[in-house]
């Protein structure tokens, strides 16, 4: 009985998001948390692989892969962080679970955004992150310094 008592608690608690996360990035907006695949919901970043191809922005005349820039600017800004996550309660068509996920009070959506390394994707967030985008472009931070495609355009082109 106390040993059920124990799981019961233990498994609201990750529910809730109150103990430790274990969270591991998939790309450059997704992670797994506690088990979960979570898309960050509002926001896109570059593609590490869609179809076989790798998302290449350029700067300077030099071919950069973006999706993996991406990835690993997300992989820093977590670190060994405890991160917590607030899902939505649909998912996306590829079985995933949409949220918006932190870093103490921050958003890392909006993290990733204000610093250039995704996009406010309007068609679903309702120009929730174009201030921390505006930011970004005005002052030409990570992909705003070179020349991209939009993940929106570049999965379209790549179908």
């Amino acid at each position: 009985m106390k040993k059920n008592l124990l799981v019961m608690i233990l498994y609201i608690l990750l529910q809730k998001g109150l103990m430790a996360s274990d969270t591991k990035v998939i790309d450059g907006d997704t992670i797994r948390w506690n088990g979960l695949k979570i898309r960050f919901s509002g926001i896109d970043a570059p593609e590490t692989s869609f179809k076989g191809k790798q998302q290449k922005c350029n700067k300077n005349n030099k071919i950069i892969y973006c999706g993996r820039l991406s990835k690993e600017f997300l992989m820093k800004t977590i670190g060994n962080n405890e991160v917590k996550c607030k899902l939505e309660k649909r998912g996306d068509q590829f079985k995933r679970k949409l949220g918006e996920c932190f870093i103490g009070t921050k958003s890392i959506s909006k993290i990733l955004v204000k610093n250039g390394y995704a996009f406010d994707w309007p068609k679903y967030s309702n120009y929730k992150f174009a201030s921390e985008q505006e930011y970004a472009k005005k002052n030409k931070l990570g992909l705003w310094g070179m020349n991209f495609q939009f993940p929106w355009d570049f999965r379209n082109q790549n179908r």
